[in-house]
């Protein structure tokens, strides 16, 4: 049975304990569902959706699910909350100069003031917690803040009442703008799907939305507009911008016959492009897909939190019922009254909405951070596991090292010359797809001109190629692979890979291949044991001397040279049963995904159009270089000490608020605070690392 997975927008759902609760009763019937109140943003499967609304109803009534979200509408209706408000404030300020200052009405008239005022700020919050109760849910933030400023109105503390309701309204408001803003960044990180593509058809070019575009159509693309899908240009030369994909600033020169990826911004000259790939299945969409359902993994803390707050709640109502009922009945002579005001206070007190919203918000907030600096964190559980790394094992050719080999000598035995060497090796590596295979053929293309002439083609993992070339038999490779067909190689110290080459088996010469290290690979080894890591290895497949002379120079703990792919997941494995704390394995994502998927966090160098390295590594760094490993552990520390902040700030907020409030010290007023104030706060403390500069 295929599941059809559809993404709705959510309106009117602004209160995070609810959505939490929406989100919780639905995977507990069985609803795979995710429920991102962060970007508001629901997936689901399309036949669970009437079952989900039912939930939703029940829990928030007035929370509605959309194919697409009207901001003119949510700019109307910001507006009509402003308006109420300023309207209940003129009219609750009236009321009050009545009371306190110059009385010129009647006690009645001024009591239905402070209604007026109170039916002006609150109706809307009165109206869902009636909602609520008719669906049984007494739980909800409306309720709660509903039976406190009823209370309150009951034992006639009118100016109590309308104060709080207003100011409870108004900390809403703010909190809304708040989160509002904090969406519009994140959903700004994620701004780099084109809304159009200007394509080519019969000599007019005309607009038509990306998806409508096919492979092997031509589009064009003018300076100054984002690359609308992913081609290889056919006529034109520019600079591209690609620091939406890599968090670099630098442009990108290309010209016909590059590949270039949607995302990119063209800064200068006209591309005539061929597409290459659809819409669903360019650079573009996989990284929307991967951002966008980073939220759906969700950190220890994060689950921890739901769950807490699904018991906190209901705690502290019967706390407040015991409260306003006990000590009167326990305590002959003690005021009911009394004991009712202080139980309303801790019902005010008690929403845990700053921890609902604040944390997964942090998460988030660390999510969007890396990804402006070009590394994609697959979700909350990955960044969180960063903090704690213990063990760093990195592949060795295109992680630390450029992966750009070139042909650095050539030497040659038994009558051949090193031409004939040269030429045999390039025919035979010409199916190939190894960088050491490319840099041989990219040697001299001469050499490959005819590769017809190419017979019964075999490429052995780990070791080389075996071919006929021009009927004789041509084995290139390493030294395992000659000494399993029985030759015996020249063995030669070298500073780079050496490839042997043998013919009609016997050996013929050798090639050496230099890799340059890169630039930032020493560095990014100091930033790693600054946040604590305890050792750094290397795995590669090369010869132990290229590996010895790359670990020595880089200051690497431990290498393992000579590999073959299974080789890697058992050293890795035993790493991992030796490491205090999480592994990560660094590597390309193309011959390295068993590795990669064992380690506790696979971090893949994705380059610029990397599919491979996207769907397997649980981190992917776009631009290549080593050093953002540490960067994103660093962003990983930051986003748990805020995260830890608001949990330590609101619990202990809320527990001190909810000590003076038992023993009649704690006002309404200050309840408000302890609510409304510290969810704003927290709010505001979790948005700090989106507004962070760009790590370097």
């Amino acid at each position: 049975m295929i599941v059809v997975k559809q993404k709705y927008r959510i309106k009117n759902l602004d209160c995070a304990s609810c959505a939490a609760q929406i989100e919780e009763t639905a995977k507990e019937r069985g609803i795979d569902v995710t429920l991102n109140f962060a970007t508001q943003t629901l997936v689901v499967d399309e036949e669970k959706m009437p079952e989900l609304q039912k939930i939703a109803k029940r829990i928030e009534p007035e929370a509605v699910f959309e194919n697409e979200t009207d901001n003119a509408e949510e700019e109307s209706d910001l507006k009509k909350q402003i308006i109420a408000l300023v309207t209940s404030g003129i009219v609750f300020a009236v009321a009050l100069i009545d009371r306190y200052i110059i009385p010129f009405m009647p006690l009645q008239a001024n009591i239905a003031l402070f209604l007026t005022s109170y039916l002006i700020s609150g109706w809307p919050v009165l109206v869902s917690a009636i909602k609520n109760i008719l669906r049984g849910n007494l739980f909800g933030e409306n309720f709660l803040m509903s039976v406190a400023t009823l209370g309150a109105i009951a034992i006639g503390e009118f100016p109590e009442a309308v104060a709080v309701m207003i100011f409870y309204s108004i900390g809403e408001l703010f909190e809304d703008i708040a989160v509002g803003k904090s969406r519009r960044s994140i959903k700004s990180l994620l701004a780099l799907k084109v809304n159009y593509t200007n394509l080519l058809s019969n000599g007019k070019v005309k607009k038509v939305p990306p998806e409508n575009v096919k492979p092997g159509q031509i589009i064009l693309i003018n300076p100054g507009e984002r690359v609308p899908l992913d081609g290889a240009i056919l006529e034109g030369e520019s600079f591209l911008d690609t620091s939406a994909l890599t968090g670099e600033s630098v442009p990108r020169k290309v010209k016909k016959g590059d590949t270039i990826l949607s995302g990119m911004i063209n800064t200068s000259g006209l591309l005539k492009v061929e597409v290459q790939k659809s819409f669903e299945n360019s650079y573009i969409s996989k990284i929307l897909e991967l951002v966008e359902n980073a939220a759906s993994k969700k950190a220890p803390t994060e689950k921890f939190i739901t769950k807490f707050s699904k018991y906190y709640t209901p705690f502290v109502v019967f706390g407040a019922m015991a409260i306003a009922f006990l000590p009167p009945l326990l305590m002959p002579g003690t005021s009911m009254t009394l004991w009712v005001q202080r139980a309303l206070v801790l019902l005010v007190i008690s929403c845990p909405c700053a921890l609902v919203i604040s944390i997964p918000l942090g998460y988030f907030g660390g999510l969007g951070r890396a990804s402006k600096n070009g590394v994609l964190i697959k979700g909350g559980n990955y960044l969180d596991a960063l903090r704690n790394v213990d063990t760093v094992v990195f592949d060795k050719t295109g992680t630390l090292t450029e992966g750009v080999f070139e042909v650095a000598r050539v030497k040659a035995f038994n009558g051949y010359s090193e031409k004939e060497i040269m030429e045999f090796a390039a025919m035979a590596e010409a199916y190939s797809n190894h960088p050491v295979a490319r840099s041989i053929c990219d040697y001299d293309k001469s050499f490959i001109e005819n590769p017809n002439q190419v017979r019964n083609y075999k490429e052995i993992p780990g070791q080389g190629v075996i071919a006929e070339v021009s009927g004789k038999k041509v084995y290139v490779g390493n030294k395992k692979l000659l000494e399993s067909y029985d030759i015996d190689p020249i063995d030669e110290e070298n500073g780079g890979t050496l490839v042997y080459v043998a013919i009609d088996g016997k050996y013929a010469g050798s090639i050496i291949i230099s890799d340059r290290i890169k630039a930032d690979a020493k560095g990014a080894i100091g930033e790693l044991r600054k946040y604590g890591v305890r050792k750094i290895a290397m795995l590669t497949g090369d010869s132990q001397i290229v590996a010895e002379k790359v670990a020595s120079e880089l200051g690497i703990d431990e290498y393992y040279s000579e590999l073959l792919p299974v080789d890697k997941v058992s050293i890795l494995e035993r790493l991992k049963n030796e490491s205090k704390g999480k592994i990560v394995f660094v590597g390309d994502g193309i011959n390295d995904s068993p590795v990669l998927a064992r380690a506790d966090i696979g971090v893949a160098m994705g380059g610029l159009g990397s599919d491979a390295a996207i769907e397997t590594a649980d981190v992917v760094i776009m631009d290549d270089k080593p050093s953002k490993l540490s960067q994103a552990m660093k962003i990983a520390t930051i986003t748990h000490n805020i995260v830890l902040q608001n949990i330590l700030f609101a619990l202990g907020t809320k527990g001190l608020f909810i000590a003076l409030g038992s023993v009649g010290q704690a006002t309404m007023w200050e309840a408000v605070f302890a609510d409304v104030g510290v969810a704003l706060l927290a709010v505001l403390n979790a948005t700090r690392i989106l507004k962070a500069s760009k790590d370097r």
